[in-house]
């Protein structure tokens, strides 16, 4: 059954209060010279990037098989999502504990962190918006499972990129938060460079587990132990197969599989009766199972497979 989920609900409103928060952030850190500031300004900033890479990979992903590419452009979705975990890590933990040591070796007291607490207040709230559609998105396809157990089982990283990095802009704006707070109150800006690094900190946490997970994806993963089960009941079913010995699945994309069976046919079945079947097996699938967009079936038992060769 599809999915109610729709990533470009939750990549478009990430995308709009990612730049709106960018824009605040960098506006307080100019005025107020916080390096914690100037590193969640550069956060939002990357983020906004990678939610309009998530958009071109969707785009990429959709694209219709050609010579080039027989199987479609499924996989360009997982490659720009482990471009997006590379750039979280490279530009913005990398800037966030660059900044944070500069920081911490020439000291420089905030200027008006009043200011700095405004923003940070309304960054959280912006973001605590999209947090919030990412959440309710994820809910959809979550069920009984953990946060962390269904993405590292989900196929499709748009239902949990999103989420994770608007996690991690909550947690880093409550870093930075209490960062500004004891740079002021101890009167030692060197705490403000620390937040800096704390937020460095989260963002490689937060980056490296996108990459296992894109990466994972990027290799070919099979399809949920249900849909198996659907896709093996379907063949065992299907009129003049008499096993199935084996089932290949991966994804190339969220919504687009690769499916492959080891079949034993009924004894004494001519070699139309055998396409005929396949030819069965094939739209009973892609009736249940649309988002199977190639299926390729393999004869295992002997009989059919020296007809096969013989017809050859």
């Amino acid at each position: 059954m599809a999915s109610a989920f729709s990533p470009h609900i939750v990549i478009y409103a990430a995308l709009t209060g990612n730049l709106l928060v960018a824009v605040t952030k960098f506006t307080a850190a100019a005025w107020t010279g916080s390096s914690a500031m100037l590193s969640e300004g550069v956060h939002s900033l990357v983020d906004t990037a990678n939610q309009g890479l998530m958009l071109y990979g969707i785009h990429r992903a959709a694209m219709p098989p050609d010579d080039m590419h027989p199987l479609g452009y499924g996989r360009e979705l997982y490659f720009w999502c482990f471009i997006v975990a590379l750039l979280i890590f490279s530009l913005g933990a990398g800037v966030s504990a660059y900044e944070g040591v500069t920081h911490i070796l020439r000291p420089v007291a905030i200027q008006s962190p009043s200011i700095n607490y405004v923003v940070l207040a309304l960054s959280f709230c912006f973001e605590g918006v999209t947090w919030w559609v990412a959440v309710r998105e994820f809910q959809k396809q979550r069920g009984s499972l953990t946060y962390l157990e269904a993405a590292t089982r989900s196929r499709d990283p748009t239902t949990y990129l999103v989420l994770f990095e608007d996690s991690a802009a909550l947690l880093g704006i409550l870093i930075a938060f209490i960062g500004t707070l004891c740079a002021e109150i101890f009167g030692m800006p060197e705490l403000d460079g620390l937040a800096s690094i704390g937020i460095g900190l989260v963002l490689a946490a937060t980056a490296l587990f996108l990459a296992r997970e894109s990466k994972s994806l990027l290799i070919g993963e099979p399809v949920r132990e249900a849909k198996q089960r659907s896709l093996l009941q379907i063949a065992r079913a299907t009129p003049g197969i008499s096993s199935v010995s084996r089932l290949i699945t991966v994804h190339l994309a969220p919504r687009q599989i690769v499916a492959a069976f080891d079949v034993d046919f009924v004894d004494d079945l001519k070699a139309s009766e055998i396409e005929a079947t396949t030819r069965y097996l094939e739209r009973e699938i892609t009736i249940v199972h649309p988002e199977i967009i190639a299926l390729f079936v393999t004869p295992k038992n002997s009989s059919v497979s020296q007809r096969e060769r013989s017809k050859e």
